[in-house]
């Protein structure tokens, strides 16, 4: 049986990469569950770098609808409530944290760079966040504190994606690099980060994200149990098509 992510050690660097590339690397509860186990053990293991990267044409086609009829609501809370306890574990990583996208990088996928430190895409990436579109607020408010308000408002309305250029120009990537120039840029991050100790690093962290939690993740619960979700997703999957 094939898992949904691959995580190998380098030192100390993790690699954990996105491999369901059948399904454009869809956010199924086995993925999300598999990232999240990566991030947890390095929490352990002396990891100084997790470095998420996917096979395939694209990093992610977001949040798997492909089994919709067969959820319920409580279904797709509970699904929703483990991506934001991933990002969450993600955003206050006392290691440092890269995301090197290429391809499409929608919904959750996106809400998963957005949370890493630092955030590189290729020329031809591209990212969409579609997730108030039906109602729910994963991510918001740390995109909002990413990117400004006014920014974070004009990325959420879009209806088509936006690509590296404009993510870069609002920050939601800091540089913009062909895949061929990756291991270039892992390098100098692990270096920079390498010039603290891991306690240094931490506090780095600590004093540079704000933590609200919980109320993130009882904005999501909110959102996502006003009405039927389940309901909401499938008209925006009507209007799209």
């Amino acid at each position: 049986m094939t898992t949904p992510v691959s995580v190998t050690r380098e030192g100390p660097v993790t690699h954990v990469r996105l491999d369901r590339a059948e399904k454009l690397n869809a956010f199924n509860a086995d993925l999300v569950d598999a990232l999240m186990h990566a991030v947890r053990a390095a929490h352990e293991d002396g990891t100084r770098l997790v470095v998420f990267t996917a096979e395939g044409k694209g990093f992610s086609g977001g949040f798997d609808l492909s089994d919709l009829d067969q959820q319920s609501d409580g279904d797709l809370l509970l699904r929703f409530v483990r991506v934001e306890e991933l990002l969450q574990a993600v955003y206050h990583a006392p290691f440092a944290t890269l995301a090197l996208v290429h391809g499409a990088c929608y919904g959750a996928a996106a809400d998963l760079v957005a949370a890493c430190h630092f955030r590189v895409g290729a020329p031809g990436a591209r990212f969409r966040m579609p997730g108030l579109q039906f109602g729910l607020v994963l991510g918001t408010r740390r995109l909002s504190r990413l990117v400004g308000a006014d920014n974070a408002r004009a990325l959420l309305l879009r209806q088509e994606p936006f690509d590296a250029a404009e993510a870069a120009k609002v920050g939601f990537i800091q540089e913009i690099a062909e895949p061929d120039e990756w291991q270039d840029v892992q390098a100098r991050i692990l270096a920079n980060v390498s010039g603290l100790t891991e306690q240094a690093f931490a506090s780095l962290v600590s004093r540079t994200t704000d933590d609200q939690t919980d109320s993130d993740l009882a904005a999501l619960v909110r959102s996502a149990a006003t009405g039927s979700v389940r309901e909401r997703i499938r008209a925006y999957l009507k209007a799209r098509s």
